[in-house]
């Protein structure tokens, strides 16, 4: 009998992206023999009093619901990423956290303290230290952001008050401004301790070097640094399936500007051929085999 699998995008959001994404998942799982069935988060109800009645193989989690994930963790379904992977890399100041803890090397960072949104610490000497620490021009993140977005190029004091003041109320960070990679960077899709495809990204008119914000990509080949960074900076936070993103410092040695725990596989494919999903299949099923065998002959 086929196993089956439900692919699982966000309903709420209407690009055609997201569920072109399902797609390149679902046509994998068909390549490995099974049986995808797309759904919307919404589509599958949460009610805590009922156990499902039909539950897949397995799950290909390609949302930030995370509650939804654990929910179906807790239904003993198997989900790719797992809920605490998704949800470290959702949130930018806990993915760096994770990461220093493992010593990848990356930009010079200060997590932001919570500070209410009606409150506020201008006048406590905190902001000042920060700018005598990294200087200008820094970058601000806010701890939940896809495609580039939420992510500001900070050049005067006036803007960093300005910023911080709009912010008060949300995780973000303070980061080094890596200069010798404004407009590039290379996404690495990562599968389980492999490299599965890459790409070098560059824009001419944003420090940014998303596709989404006007950038172009071609393949690229890796170097053993930014190949091994990659692997350890998606091994740091737990995950799977990871996209990667390396900057480029002064000599160009690979720096991890951030892990994406549900990449999207579109762009890297159309540049590289490779449907990453193929290989992410294979994986979980090679997971799921190692899990079976380990629980008929346990050590």
């Amino acid at each position: 009998m086929k196993k089956t699998c439900w692919i699982i995008y966000n309903g709420s959001l209407t690009s055609d992206k997201f569920l072109d994404q399902a797609r390149l998942m679902a046509e994998a799982c068909e390549h490995q023999d099974v049986l995808p069935t797309i759904y919307k988060n919404y589509d599958i109800p949460m009610t805590l009093h009922k156990p499902l009645d039909v539950k897949p193989d397995f799950v290909i989690f390609l949302d930030k619901d995370i509650l939804l994930a654990q929910f179906l963790k807790n239904q003993g379904i198997p989900v790719f990423n797992d809920p605490d992977v998704i949800e470290t890399c959702d949130n930018k100041a806990k993915q760096y956290i994770q990461l220093a803890k493992a010593g990848i090397p990356m930009p010079h960072t200060i997590v932001a303290p919570k500070v209410y949104p009606n409150f506020t610490i201008e006048n406590s000497g905190y902001f000042e230290r920060v700018l005598d620490m990294l200087g200008l021009p820094m970058i601000i993140k806010e701890g939940h952001g896809s495609f580039g977005m939420k992510v500001y190029l900070i050049e005067t004091a006036e803007q960093f008050f300005e910023k911080v003041d709009s912010l008060r109320g949300v995780d973000f960070v303070f980061q080094q401004f890596i200069a010798s990679s404004k407009g590039r960077d290379i996404r690495v899709n990562t599968i389980g301790d492999e490299v599965v495809a890459a790409m070098y990204r560059h824009s001419e008119t944003d420090f940014r070097a998303n596709i989404t914000n006007g950038g172009t990509a071609e393949k690229v080949t890796l170097t053993d640094a930014q190949r091994n960074i990659a692997i350890r900076a998606a091994r740091a936070v737990g995950a799977d399936f990871a996209g990667v993103d390396l900057l480029f410092g002064e000599n160009d040695e690979p720096i991890v500007c951030e892990v994406n725990a549900a990449s999207h596989i579109r762009n890297i494919y159309n540049v590289t051929g490779i449907n990453v999903g193929d290989q992410f299949v294979a994986h979980i099923l090679h997971a799921l085999e190692a899990f079976d065998e380990k629980s008929v002959h346990p050590l």
